[in-house]
């Protein structure tokens, strides 16, 4: 536990001294306000309306899943594939530290970043909560939040688990985001295409499981299954690959 923390610790100490994080986070942060804002206003001006109706905060946590999955992959592309590159790879199998621990370390410094930027992104549904009457649903936002948080979890096993097979940060890149791409939009499409094995793509539909359940304030023992299933998945590749480049 204790190699874990520390390379934990150290990956994220790194991400403040690396201009990718530091573009995620005004990027996602930029985004989430102005959609705060249009929500603020609209709200206002429909205050005849919606008299009696909480302020829906659906919009702004829906927009930030959106956010990490064109952004999660600039932030583990080179978690572990950077190790490669500059040949401290061979270093660190030689350090008495176990492959799992090396994965799973380099995961909780990039979820220890992201939860970090979830904290930040917490001022939207507070200032929302104390703007407008009534305040917000708080089982939807904690529902809400809770889903974002198991998406940052998979996202990230995913993103470590590609960089751990490859040893160029574009590939890791690229072939992150294609993942992510077909996780999240194409998977779901042969479900109303094939009505046969419709419930397995349907499962398999990354962004169903967020937004028809936690987003709307549901929570199912199966979308946290889902969403912890593939964040093992991910740890375990990386585990496995590198397991193998240490045999080679």
């Amino acid at each position: 536990m204790r190699n874990i923390w520390t390379i934990a610790k150290r990956e994220y100490d790194n991400y403040y001294n690396s201009p990718i994080a530091y573009v995620v986070a005004f990027a996602i942060l930029l985004v989430l306000g102005i959609i705060f804002g249009l929500n603020v206003f609209f709200f206002a001006q429909n205050s005849f309306q919606n008299f009696g109706q909480a302020p829906d905060i659906s919009g702004i946590t829906g927009a930030f899943v959106f956010m990490l999955v064109l952004s999660v992959p600039a932030l583990t592309m080179r978690l572990i594939s950077d190790e490669t590159r500059m040949g401290t790879m061979e270093l660190m199998l030689t350090a008495p530290v176990r492959d799992a621990e090396l994965v799973i370390g380099k995961w909780l410094g990039a979820f220890l970043y992201l939860l970090s930027l979830i904290a930040v992104t917490l001022v939207f549904p507070i200032i929302l909560n104390n703007l407008v009457s009534p305040g917000i649903d708080l089982r939807v936002m904690l529902s809400a939040y809770l889903g974002v948080i198991l998406l940052s979890a998979a996202f990230l096993g995913i993103g470590v688990g590609i960089s751990a097979v490859f040893s160029n940060q574009i590939a890791a890149f690229f072939v992150t985001l294609i993942t992510f791409v077909f996780l999240w939009w194409l998977v779901g499409f042969p479900a109303s295409v094939v009505p046969a094995g419709g419930d397995v793509f349907t499962y398999l539909d990354m962004k169903s499981h967020f937004y028809n359940t936690l987003n709307v304030g549901v929570i199912q023992l199966g979308d946290l299954a889902y969403y912890i299933s593939i964040t093992a998945l991910g740890l375990f590749v990386g585990t496995t690959a590198i397991e193998i480049r240490r045999w080679r």
